[in-house]
C-alpha cells in the first residue's frame, strides 16, 4: 500500500499544480481537477480503457523478451570472459543506436506491423539489461559455489537457491528501470506507426492541440505504472533481497 509519506507528497504535488495553474490561467497549462474530469470522462465515455490494454499488452510482450533475452545473455556475458569480449562491441553499438533510428528502420523493413513495433523496442531494451545483468554476474561470490560443490549440493539447487539469489537484485533493478524506459518507447512506436494504443491517442491529441485529453491520458498510464511498482515490482524487489 501506499505510504503516508507517498500519499503526502503526492497531495503536494497535485496542490501545487492546481495552484500554479490558476496562477498561469492558460489554456495550454489545465488544472489538475480540468485533468481528473478529463480522466473520468475519457474511462468511462471514451475509449481509454481500450487503448491501455492495447498499450499494456505490448509492454508485457516487450518486457517479458527483452528481459528474457537481456538475463541470458548478460549472465553469460558476465560469466564468460571469452563470450564478454567477442560481443562487447555489439553491445556497445547497442547501447548507443538512437531509440528512433531503431523504430524506423524496423518499420521500414517489416512494414508497419505490430511485430515491427515490438522488435524494435525489444532491440533498445535488450543492451541495458544486458549491461545490468552482467555486473551482476560478475560479482558473484564464489565461495557460496564452492560450499554447494563440497557438500555436493545439485546443480539445479545450486543454480536456483546460491547463484541466482545473488543476481536477483539486479535483475530487480533492471527490471524497474526497464519497465520505465520500455512504455516510454512504446508510445513512440504508437505515435510513429501504429493505429491503436495510448501513443497514437495522444498523436490524435496533439493534432487538435487537446492538452487536457494528452495530460489525462498521461496520467491514467502513470497511475497504472505506479500500481505495478508498488504492488508487483517493490514486493518482488524486497523478497530478492531478503537472502541477504
Amino acid at each position: 500500500m501506499l505510504s503516508y509519506s507517498r500519499i503526502l507528497s503526492l497531495s503536494f504535488f497535485f496542490i501545487s499544480w492546481q495552484v500554479l495553474a490558476i496562477l498561469i490561467a492558460s489554456d495550454t497549462f489545465p488544472t489538475a481537477i480540468d485533468v481528473f474530469k478529463s480522466l473520468l470522462f475519457h474511462l468511462f465515455e471514451g475509449e481509454l480503457l481500450e487503448h491501455l490494454f492495447i498499450t499494456l499488452t505490448r509492454v508485457l510482450i516487450a518486457f517479458s523478451i527483452a528481459m528474457s533475452l537481456g538475463v541470458f545473455f548478460g549472465i553469460l556475458m558476465g560469466s564468460f570472459k571469452r563470450v564478454d569480449n567477442a560481443f562487447d562491441t555489439i553491445l556497445v553499438i547497442g547501447l548507443n543506436i538512437p531509440a528512433l533510428v531503431t523504430i524506423i528502420i524496423c518499420y521500414i523493413w517489416f512494414g508497419l506491423t505490430d511485430t515491427a513495433a515490438l522488435l524494435a523496442v525489444i532491440i533498445n531494451k535488450v543492451p541495458t539489461v544486458i549491461v545490468t545483468i552482467r555486473e551482476g554476474a560478475r560479482t558473484i561470490d564464489r565461495k557460496y559455489m564452492q560450499i554447494a560443490q563440497i557438500y555436493k549440493v545439485s546443480r539445479f539447487e545450486t543454480i536456483t537457491k546460491v547463484y541466482l539469489p545473488q543476481i536477483y537484485p539486479y535483475i530487480m533493478a533492471s527490471a524497474r528501470t526497464g519497465l520505465s524506459l520500455i512504455w516510454k518507447i512504446v508510445l513512440v512506436v504508437e505515435l510513429l506507426g501504429r493505429s491503436s494504443g495510448m501513443g497514437f491517442q495522444l498523436s490524435m491529441f496533439f493534432q487538435f492541440f487537446d492538452i487536457t485529453s494528452i495530460m489525462a491520458y498521461s496520467m491514467a498510464f502513470i497511475i497504472v505504472i505506479l500500481f505495478i511498482e508498488t504492488y508487483i515490482l517493490r514486493p518482488l524487489d524486497l523478497k530478492a533481497n531478503k537472502w541477504r
